[in-house]
């Protein structure tokens, strides 16, 4: 009868550990399912961000195109429309299996399809009715709603997207849990059958031989499971925590095989520092008096390597109580945190501010812009209220009332931008836009906060109405450059020289050098587009600074320009002379920047010969002085002298020499506003002479 039991209690033992490994299978499985649709969402949401990327580019190059008739603007366009209608039909192909999704792809289509109808449209208005025409259409009121539309879409989308991915995410964490829970308790079980049925043996001396050869028989049978157990580290220890067993798992974990670390003590896997505060025998006597521990923390392998674990210790004791040793299952987290490590990726390659909070207004998570803007760390946010930064409105948006979820309460909100003011931590305040997205998670509903700076587009926009009420006659040049160099402009840009900045330094050297080549052309290209845009702003501000007029010494403000063309000159060999200069009435500041672009111009636009250039100044009639600035440079043809002092004009490719063609626009402007002019004599291989005009002014005027 004893015989029979013990036999029954190892068979016992062997079916539970049978069904253990199968769920342990079965975990690796799910988790490998479980990645994929995480992956599998990521490279949704990287698709829709293309596509916005994509159209953003486009509408960039019809202003561009609109602005200056520029035919590479026009074929920018097109190959950006094309890139957005192929990643669109990537989108679709991805969300095949989301009828969610699907729903909102006709809208998608739509709002594209209108895009580039308005594209289209203002591009032919440019060949045909000029500029003006062109800028009208795009400044129109449908134009905006179908751009604030489409972007409005692509933002529910990703946060349909981002909703998904909590989801898996939270499901992954259960089964997780629940395989755990599995494996500890059927283990365990196994383990006390096991030793119960060893008690029974010793009960009896005639049973002995019998089942000395169970034992060992069922011994290797459950050596055998644990091993088929690869997620987990699952081992034994005496009652000092010295290793006794090891499994497959164990090993593939910490590196150790079962003949280096049997007999050693488990708190070799612990950190330095947590063996030098005893945490090791901590956790032993907290496990021996409750019977079972959890906790998460680092654990260093053979190699020296730091990895999160979850761990579950146990206090293992015979029949009569007497505790025998303790077992200990751990888990590498490193893979169930890679999906959480992705978003935390897609946060922090954002171009703006990302702040997720919750339901009570406390913050969660924020990414690296967020602190640069808001002017605190990361620890002194997190688990802060939001109202610490965002004052008014914003945590208003997260309560809901008595006869609404807090889904409805945020619906009118979603996909829209939301003006407010923001407060950093210096106490200065800031106007700012944001755009919110709902995120379903296990701890309830989130709100993912993109938040954005607008300072720079308000003082554009203050800065265009003061000068549009201090100008006496209209200036369409300004008006289409606020337009299109504020907000519509940087946007799009900021976010593509973020994700191919990341590129470059994430990727360099770990693709083919194909790769790595368009990937620099792609920086690079997003470098002189920076560089356009500053060039556009001193454009703006040129002449524009309402400084009064005083003495100035024309010699004085040629050694302003001169001092900062210093390392050009050195380089080129430049040798720059000049006449006595006269004393006027003028602007110092612009008067040097004048000389400046003048002179660099020279000295750029220069022959085989070393670059000579000359300044002198005439009076003439008493009425204004002329200054001259002669060069030995390539020349230009008569038919050219009125286009060069035209914005972004260039006679030359733009591999041949740097720059916008921009600085005789500027001179243009700056001297127009000082009441001068500026015109230039020139033949194509034997230089140029550039004149300027400005008023000889009376004191008393």
């Amino acid at each position: 009868m004893l015989t029979r039991k013990v036999h029954l209690a190892f068979g016992s033992t062997i079916v539970i550990l049978l069904v253990v490994s199968s769920v342990s299978y079965h975990s690796v499985v799910i988790s490998s399912e479980s990645d994929r649709w995480v992956r599998h969402t990521h490279q949704v949401i990287e698709t829709l961000e293309n596509v916005a990327s994509d159209m953003a580019s486009a509408e960039s190059s019809e202003r561009a195109f609109a602005l200056t008739g520029a035919e590479p603007y026009e074929e920018d366009y097109r190959a950006n429309i094309v890139s957005a209608e192929q990643d669109e039909a990537a989108v679709r192909n991805l969300t095949k299996d989301n009828p969610k999704q699907q729903l909102q792809l006709p809208a998608l289509d739509e709002l594209m399809a209108q895009q580039i109808r308005f594209g289209d449209m203002a591009i032919s208005l440019r060949q045909s009715k000029g500029a003006e025409a062109s800028a009208n259409a795009l400044r129109s009121e449908p134009a905006q709603r179908i751009k604030d539309k489409f972007r409005s879409v692509v933002r529910n989308m990703e946060g349909e997207e981002l909703r998904l991915l909590s989801l898996r995410n939270v499901d992954a964490k259960q089964r997780l849990g629940q395989t755990k829970a599995v494996l500890i308790f059927g283990t365990v079980l196994g383990l006390l059958m096991a030793a119960a049925a060893g008690g029974w043996s010793i009960q009896r001396d005639n049973s002995r031989r019998v089942l000395a050869q169970s034992l060992r028989d069922s011994d290797e049978q459950f050596r055998m499971l644990l091993d088929g157990i690869q997620n987990y580290a699952i081992f034994m220890m005496d009652p000092l925590g010295q290793v006794v067993s090891w499994n497959a798992g164990a090993e593939r974990i910490k590196g150790y095989r079962a003949d280096e670390i049997i007999g050693h003590s488990f708190a070799c896997f612990f950190p330095p520092a947590e063996i030098e505060q005893g945490r090791p025998a901590e956790i032993l006597r907290i496990t021996a008096a409750s019977g079972r521990h959890e906790e998460q923390g680092m654990r260093i392998r053979k190699d020296g390597s730091q990895f999160l674990a979850s761990v579950t210790f146990a206090a293992l004791r015979d029949p009569a109580g007497k505790l025998r040793g303790f077992s200990e299952f751990s888990h590498d987290l490193s893979d169930s945190k890679e999906s959480e490590a992705r978003y935390r990726g897609l946060l922090e390659a954002a171009p703006d501010a990302m702040v997720v909070v919750n339901q009570s207004g406390d913050i969660v998570l924020l990414n690296v812009q967020a602190e640069k803007q808001f002017g605190y760390s990361r620890d002194e946010l997190i688990g802060q209220k939001v109202k610490n930064i965002i004052p008014e409105g914003f945590a208003e948006r997260l309560i809901a009332d008595g006869m609404r979820s807090a889904t409805d309460a945020l619906a009118q909100q979603i996909g829209t931008g939301i003006e407010l003011v923001g407060r950093r931590k210096d106490g200065s305040s800031f106007p700012l836009e944001i755009m919110l997205s709902p995120l379903e998670s296990s701890d309830g509903i989130l709100v993912t906060a993109a938040i954005r700076d607008i300072t720079e587009r308000n003082e554009s926009a203050e800065h265009l109405v003061k000068t549009v009420r201090e100008l006496k006659r209209s200036n369409d040049e300004l008006q289409q450059f606020a337009y299109v160099s504020s907000h519509d402009l940087q946007e799009p840009l900021r976010m593509v020289a973020s994700y191919t900045q990341m590129l470059a330094k994430r990727y360099k050297g770990r693709l083919d050098s194909d790769a790595d080549e368009f990937i620099a052309f792609a920086v690079d290209g997003c470098n002189r587009m920076q560089g356009l845009i500053q060039d556009l702003l001193a454009y703006s501000r040129a002449g524009a600074n309402g400084k009064p007029l005083c003495e100035v010494s024309g010699e004085d403000a040629l050694q302003g320009a001169l001092t900062n063309l210093r390392i050009t000159i050195e380089q080129s060999r430049a040798v720059v002379t000049h006449d006595s200069l006269p004393v006027l009435r003028t602007d110092e500041t612009q008067l040097t920047q004048v000389f400046q672009n003048l002179v660099g111009n020279a000295i750029k636009y220069r022959s085989t010969e070393a670059p000579r250039v000359h300044i002198s100044a005439t009076k003439k009639d008493h009425t204004e002085w002329i200054f001259s600035v002669r060069d030995n440079g390539l020349g230009i043809a008569p038919q050219y002298f009125e286009r060069i002092f035209i914005l972004f004009q260039r006679l030359h490719g733009r591999n041949e020499f740097e720059g916008t063609g921009i600085g005789l626009a500027i001179c243009k402007k700056v001297l127009e506003r000082l009441g001068g002019r500026i015109w230039v004599e020139s033949q194509p291989e034997k230089g140029s002479t550039f004149y300027f005009a400005l008023p000889e002014r009376d004191e008393k005027r």
